[in-house]
């Protein structure tokens, strides 16, 4: 043992008392499973994931070599997102005859831009009990590191494939007063940026994530501007999971807010929103995004007390 690892001293006594802890029969334990780095893994979900009588997982091809590396073997349950109704009624009838059943993702927190949520719903429909087992998860590693100051945070996961649908789903997002987390694959990585640059305001702060707790983790920090051209910079930046965690909202002040309202109140009698967005802007020195959006919502207001 190397003299800077004592904690290996307290290994045995601490799986002791892991080991002492109740872990009741008839109960679906959600247990979350590294994001990359094999060592991140709790001592409660060791124990627990050799105590089970199966394992649901997402891919029981990754599981099964998961558990390998730790010298764990029991019968696997394939529960993906193609399965999960069916599956659920399954494990709820194991649940029900005594059975203890793991629950896993193929990395970190099932339920979570993962399968999961529809099995945990149906075991609790069914009267059964659900226990957690926290551990590794990308969003909160990321946010944990990205030094983005704020006391809320919006998990959005994956955004719409869809050129159309994203740019929609993102400017629904605009002005909320929170950190945004989102999920990326790399093939989609290019166009996710430029959807951003699009919508959002250049001079938001991004963090970049990108293939967290493995060989090749990277975190970069810039201005949405600065965005495509330190994703472009190196080709390897287009490979790898990874999470984004864009800057809250600017909050305007309330004079501000109020000068905004009144006038697009006016200027939407005689335009559309996207001119009356634009004039605005023009005049005040807003920010055109943010005065869209505004104005959307103005426009939407009105239109549902004319019904």
């Amino acid at each position: 043992m190397h003299p800077s690892e004592p904690y290996l001293l307290a290994a045995s006594p601490v799986m002791d008392a892991v080991a002492r802890q109740t872990y009741p029969v008839g109960t679906l334990y959600v247990v979350a499973t590294p994001i990359g780095n094999v060592c991140d893994i709790s001592l409660r979900a060791l124990h627990l994931l050799g105590l089970a009588d199966a394992i649901a997982c997402e891919d029981t091809r990754n599981t099964a070599q998961l558990l390998s590396r730790y010298g764990i073997t029991k019968p696997l349950i394939a529960a993906h997102q193609h399965n999960e109704r069916e599956v659920a009624e399954k494990i709820l009838a194991r649940l029900q005859a005594g059975e203890r059943i793991a629950l896993v993702s193929d990395a970190g927190t099932p339920g979570v831009s993962d399968p999961g949520a529809k099995i945990v719903d149906a075991v609790r429909l069914g009267g059964m009990q659900v226990m957690p087992l926290p551990g590794a998860s990308a969003a909160i590693s990321a946010l944990s590191a990205s030094g983005l100051i704020n006391d809320q945070f919006y998990f959005v996961g994956f955004l719409p494939a869809k050129a159309g649908q994203r740019e929609s789903s993102l400017r629904t997002l605009l002005n909320v007063p929170a950190t945004l987390i989102f999920y990326e694959a790399p093939h989609r990585i290019t166009d996710c940026v430029q959807a951003l640059q699009t919508v959002f305001q250049a001079d938001r702060q991004i963090v970049f994530a990108r293939e967290l707790t493995k060989l090749f983790e990277e975190i970069h920090r810039c201005t949405l501007a600065q965005a495509a051209a330190w994703l472009s910079a190196d080709p390897h930046r287009e490979k790898g999971e990874y999470v984004i965690l864009l800057e809250a909202a600017p909050q305007a002040r309330d004079d501000e807010q109020a000068e905004a309202r009144h006038m697009l109140s006016i200027l939407l009698e005689e335009c559309s929103v996207k001119q009356a967005a634009s004039l605005a802007s023009k005049i005040t020195g807003q920010k055109k995004n943010a005065l869209y959006q505004l104005a959307l919502e103005m426009k939407q207001a009105d239109d549902s007390a004319d019904e």
